[in-house]
């Protein structure tokens, strides 16, 4: 099999590290792909930016599978483009992705099918927004309601911190054109998990849960980034927890798929909230999370690619994935000022002294040297009998990868 997976993130890393080891895998290409998936021998990196020079290359060397990272393809209808053309590519349809492609249409889905979520409401007028913050509680949640690479969400403790996101975000477009449109929501207080699962249009099956920690600074403090770190399975998420989930959220998700037609076989992340109250919904992604993705698939026992082509032939209801029944802590590294502004071009030195698994982000290969080339440069991923061990083995890694301004959060994975 020759397979094609886009994006140039430690999530792309991993998903082509697991790829590779399917024996009929003979040929990875990624796109654009990183200095970690140009080291993986049977992969190599190509640039092409537009959906129709993908779709060319594609054809060109009979891709038989392609996976994608890219939120803002599968929002642009890249998969429904593919099919127009014999090809296959793992994902939602443009109809589909506007469940992550916007966050007011995930809501009123939420809402139509009684799926369990936090109270909101949507403006895409700037001052009827405003002046609905003078009838909320506080805290409250802000959301760019389209795409923000992870960032759009803002917390408020006060209506003075709403006014200023809400400014920020619709008129100083801080996100772009994705402040055109807002969700202001009910904050809920509790746990985070993230739950990934495989759907092939009939049935969702869950991956193992994870949990992200999402701020740049530890406890929970400062700016939402991309991810921070992850471990997996999260300790919060009980039997009890999954019984909850399967009952609020994924039945009744599966049954608004179906509804409203949006069949596709593709990966659906749940980003959820757990408190006395139950388990809410907070996100859809429609693509493999990042970076759970790095901490998940190296406990999957079971083959990758297996699993997917299950899905293709819709047999999702007859197989059962394996696990490790161990712990995996995933460690980021990011430039100093990420989320923000930040600088590139620093050497990475002393990577080949990790004795764990890596998976490079924001890095690509200049004169023979691995350079930054982004905020979030490189995961640090270690797999233990139990989380604490995990996490020891995964942070003497990180101490030893040197980079300028480097800066990693130290409490990933303390259970309190």
């Amino acid at each position: 099999m020759k397979l094609l997976v886009i994006g140039s993130g430690g999530r792309e890393h991993a998903i082509v590290w697991k790829m590779s080891q399917n024996p009929k895998v003979t040929k990875i290409y990624a796109c654009p792909g990183n200095a970690g998936t140009q080291s993986i021998s049977i992969c190599e990196n190509i640039e092409l930016i537009n959906i129709d020079d993908i779709i060319e290359f594609a054809k060109k060397e009979n891709i038989e599978l392609t996976i994608l990272g890219s939120e803002e393809l599968l929002v642009a209808g890249i998969v429904d483009k593919f099919k127009e053309n014999g090809l296959v590519a793992f994902g939602p349809h443009k109809a589909a992705a506007i469940l992550e492609g916007s966050k007011a249409f995930a809501k009123e889905f939420m809402l139509k099918y009684g799926i369990k979520t936090a109270a909101y409401k949507k403006f895409d007028n700037y001052k009827a927004a405003k002046k609905y913050l003078e009838e909320i509680e506080y805290p409250t949640v802000i959301k760019a309601s389209g795409l923000a690479a992870g960032k759009g969400v803002i917390i408020c403790e006060t209506k003075e911190n709403a006014e200023t996101a809400v400014k920020e975000i619709m008129l100083d477009k801080k996100f772009g054109d994705s402040g055109n449109e807002i969700v202001i929501e009910e904050f809920l207080t509790g746990v985070e998990a993230s739950i990934l699962s495989i759907y092939d249009g009939k049935t969702i099956l869950p991956f193992i849960s994870a949990k992200d920690h999402k701020k740049i600074g530890e406890n929970e403090t400062g700016l939402n980034t991309g991810g921070m770190g992850v471990i997996a399975p999260n300790p919060y998420v009980t039997n009890e927890v999954l019984d909850k989930f399967n009952k609020d959220i994924l039945e009744p998700t599966l049954k608004g798929l179906k509804e409203e037609n949006l069949k596709f076989c593709g990966f659906i992340f749940f980003g959820l909230m757990i408190n006395e109250k139950g388990v809410y919904l907070l996100e859809y992604n429609m693509r493999m999370g990042d970076p759970e993705t790095q901490a998940i698939l190296p406990l999957m026992k079971s083959d990758f690619v297996d699993i997917i082509i299950a899905a293709q032939n819709q047999k999702l209801n007859e197989i059962e994935v394996e696990w490790e029944e161990k712990n995996s802590c995933c460690v980021v590294a990011v430039s100093g000022g990420y989320p923000e502004a930040y600088e590139k071009g620093y050497e990475i030195k002393n990577i080949e002294n990790i004795d764990n698994l890596l998976f490079l982000a924001g890095a690509k290969n200049n004169d023979n040297k691995i350079v930054t080339n982004g905020g979030r440069v490189l995961n640090i991923v270690a797999i233990g009998d139990a989380l604490d061990i995990a996490r020891k083995k995964a942070y003497n890694d990180i101490e030893k990868v040197d980079f300028k301004k480097k800066y990693f959060r130290r409490d990933i994975g303390i259970v309190k």
